[in-house]
This record gives structure tokens, sequence and C-alpha cells, in this order.
């Protein structure tokens, strides 16, 4: 009897590895919470408040970016380094790390360790851990690695920075960067590299790279070889999706981008065509979960702030540094709707049919993901006199884990920054993943019960 209780409890919290995902992305925060609430971590030492180390550990651990101070001049470099590990530790995965560290010990992964990390890196079978988890570090390592070089010698060669700073300058945008972050150490973020393509261009690729996918970036690498010798890609749907979904919305991003602030003269009015095209690709890029900017928000047109909050909603790839619902969410989506226009029982993409489960899954991510952005909004709203436009901006930003802000974030009242944390907390980890964490179990239908259509429209 005395043993009960316990076993419940923890059967609870870990039976499900999607609930030991939410909890150790929990923990992470409140760890980097009391570290950054520390008085080494702020520049003047006179240590930083609670709402302001949490606000700040969330955005960190869930790659979002927003914040309410400025990272560069306010945290000192323990600060910022704080900042750099939970950025790391929040993109490549709390459950992942702990399952490299588990490989690395003793060369082999428990079972329930090898599911949790199947939750984490949305591996398709257990036999695929290892591999995904191996790829994962190496992928993540060689691209922060190179891109952090890249930057670093161009802040030497090209602004004239120490060799010390260039180089922390370049891996933290690096890092940053890759995980989809978008923290800058600079006040005004990257708007002072606007017309510099050998800084925004790497960090385009690097936030393209993380943002895509790592099943997808291990794939590509892994097909490499054989589309060599074959000419054939061989390509899974999966893979095929999502980077035919994000060219499109990439490219759709940066004409949308060039003609609505093409003549602005706060934004990419006073630039030539080529540098203009540069900003509106870069805009483009990061709009989809990266929080870098080059331009100034606060001083785009509303039409730009929506098609911006459109991407940002989207995202990126699965089981990557990318928020949002997803671009495989949202093809599948787009693909329900044509094959309902048709009149077609099935819904088919490149050639394969699409299950009715996944179409449910679909269509639940995208209504959960629309329900708690207007439910923000509303409560933002009622908690700010800014404009519409700035507050849904400002959330669908949250959740999208983005980081891309108007400037209000900093201006919002305690409770309004709160509403964030949540927001990001939640779109860290997928509604999904947090609706099955909470459930206590579950249920399976042994019946079915009979049929009726209601009228639709």
């Amino acid at each position: 009897m005395v043993t009960v209780a316990p076993l419940r409890a923890r059967s609870f919290f870990t039976a499900h590895p999607a609930r030991t995902v939410v909890l150790a992305f929990a923990a992470a925060v409140a760890v980097g919470t009391v570290l950054l609430a520390l008085p080494a971590a702020a520049e003047d030492g006179s240590g930083t408040g609670v709402l302001t180390a949490l606000f700040t550990s969330t955005s960190a651990v869930c790659v979002t970016g927003l914040a309410v101070v400025d990272t560069g001049t306010y945290w000192s470099g323990f600060g910022e380094g704080v900042i750099l590990a939970l950025i790391q530790v929040g993109g490549f995965g709390i459950m992942t790390m702990a399952s490299l560290l588990a490989l690395l010990v003793s060369g082999r992964l428990r079972l329930r360790l090898q599911l949790t990390a199947q939750a984490e890196t949305k591996s398709l079978g257990i036999g695929d851990v290892r591999r995904v988890l191996i790829g994962v570090a190496g992928t993540t390592l060689a691209v922060e690695l190179a891109v952090g070089a890249f930057l670093a010698l161009r802040f030497r060669l090209g602004y004239g920075d120490g060799v010390g700073e260039a180089a922390y300058l370049g891996y933290f945008h690096a890092v940053s960067a890759f995980n989809n972050a978008g923290f800058g150490l600079h006040a005004d973020n990257l708007t002072r590299y606007a017309q510099d393509p050998w800084v925004t261009l790497p960090i385009a690729v690097a936030v393209i790279l993380g943002g895509i996918g790592f099943p997808v970036l291990l794939e590509m690498l892994r097909h490499r070889s054989r589309a060599r010798t074959t000419g054939r890609k061989n390509w899974t749907l999966h893979t095929k999706l999502t980077v035919i979904t994000s060219v499109l919305l990439l490219l759709v991003g940066t004409v949308l981008t060039g003609l609505m602030e093409w003549t602005n003269p706060n934004t990419l009015g006073p630039f030539d065509v080529g540098t203009k095209l540069l900003n509106s690709f870069f805009h483009s890029a990061v709009s989809r979960t990266a929080g870098f900017n080059s331009l100034d928000i606060g001083a785009m047109q509303a039409s730009t702030l929506l098609m911006t909050c459109m991407l940002m909603f989207i995202g990126g790839g699965s089981a990557g540094t990318a928020g949002g619902i997803k671009v495989t969410t949202f093809a599948v989506l787009a693909a329900a709707i044509l094959a309902e226009v048709r009149g077609e029982p099935n819904s088919v993409v490149l050639g394969r049919r699409l299950g009715p489960h996944v179409l449910r899954q679909a269509l639940t991510v995208a209504l959960l993901g629309v329900g708690l952005v207007m439910a923000a909004t509303l409560a933002l709203l009622s908690l700010s006199k800014a404009p519409f436009e700035a507050v849904l901006f400002e959330a669908v930003s949250a959740f999208a884990t983005v980081g891309l802000s108007t400037g209000l974030t900093a201006e919002l009242s305690a409770v309004g920054q709160l509403i964030l944390v949540g927001l990001m907390f939640i779109g860290r980890i997928g509604p999904i993943t947090l609706v099955s964490a909470l459930a206590l179990r579950e249920r399976t239908r042994r019946y079915e019960l009979p049929e009726e259509r209601p009228v639709i429209g």
C-alpha cells in the first residue's frame, strides 16, 4: 500500500513521452529563470526581477526571441552566456540532449528514453533514434561552426571588431540563427547590416536550414550520394512536401514584402534595387520563426504586418527549430480543401493518398493555434491601447516562436507579458503535445455510433 501512490504519480508524469517533454521544457525554463535572476546576470549587478527573468528564459528555451529588455546592454557576459545556453538547449531539444548523453555514456538507449526521443525528434521508428540523434548533433555543430566562423571573419575584416569580440558576435548570432531564436546583441537587431549581404545571407541560410526540420535535412544528406549515381532523389512525401511548400512560401513572402514595402521611406524606400531584393528575401526567410529583422518592423505597412502574421503562423518544418503550425500541416489542409472543391473522396498529394487521421491531426493543430492566438489577442487588447494589428502581430509572433516585434512586448503590463510567456511555451512544445501530456489515459471506443450528416455552410 505504501508504494502505490508514488508509482501512480510516477506513471502519470512519465508513462507518456509527451508529458516528459513538457516537464523537461518547464524545468529548463525554471532553471534559466533562476540563473537570469542572479545579480551576476545583469550588467549593473543589481539583479533582475522574476518576471523579466522568466520572460527571457522562456523566450530563449522556446527559441522565440521576444525580449522585454535589450539583450546586448542589459545582460552581463554571464547573462548572455546563460541565454545562449538556453537557446542551444531549447533548439536541440531537452529530450534529444538527454538521449545523446545516455548514448555517449552507455552506448545504448533504454526503451523509455528512445520513446521520449522519438516524441521530440518525430523519428519514424525506434530503430531510427540513434541515427537521428547523431545526425542532429552533427548537423547542429557543423552549421553553427561554419556560419559562426563566416560571420566572425566578416565582423573582424569588415567592421574592425577585435578577434575575441568578432568570434563572440559570430558564434552568438550563428547559434541564434540556426535555432531560429532571433536574439541579437545589438539594440537595433540586424538593421545596421541591412545593406551587407555577407551578414544577412549567412544568417538567412542558417535560419532556413534550422527551420526546415532535422528529418528533412538528414534525409537530404542521406540521399545525396544516391542521387549522384541514380539521378533520383527518392525523397519521402514528408520531405517533398516540406521542401516544396517552404520554397513557395519563401518566394511568396519575398515578392509580397517587396511589393508592399518598395516605396516605404522607413523600410525599403531608401535602398537600391539589389538591397531591396536582399531585405525582402531576408524578411521572408526570418518571418517563418527566426525573429531577426533588418528592417524596422514597427514602420511597416499594415498589409505587410498581416502577410508576416500569416507566414509566422505557418512556420517552418516539423521536428526542427521552427515554430508555427508547420508547413506540412498547411500543405495537408490545402490538399484537403482542393479535394473537397473538386468533389474527390480522398486528399491526394504528389501521388500519395492522405489518411483520415492525418487530416484530423492537421485540422486539430491549425484550429488550436487559431483559437489560442485569438484568445490571447482578445486578452491583450483588453490590457493594451495598442492598435489591433500590433497586438495580433505580437500574439502570433509569440505563439509561432518567431520573435519579431513591433515594440509592443516591452510596453505590456505584467499580465500581458505572462500571456506571451504562455503562448511561447505552448507554441514550442506544440498543441498536440500539450493536450496529450495532460490526458490521463488514452481511450479507445469499442463500438461505432450511427452516422448522420449535419448541414455544413
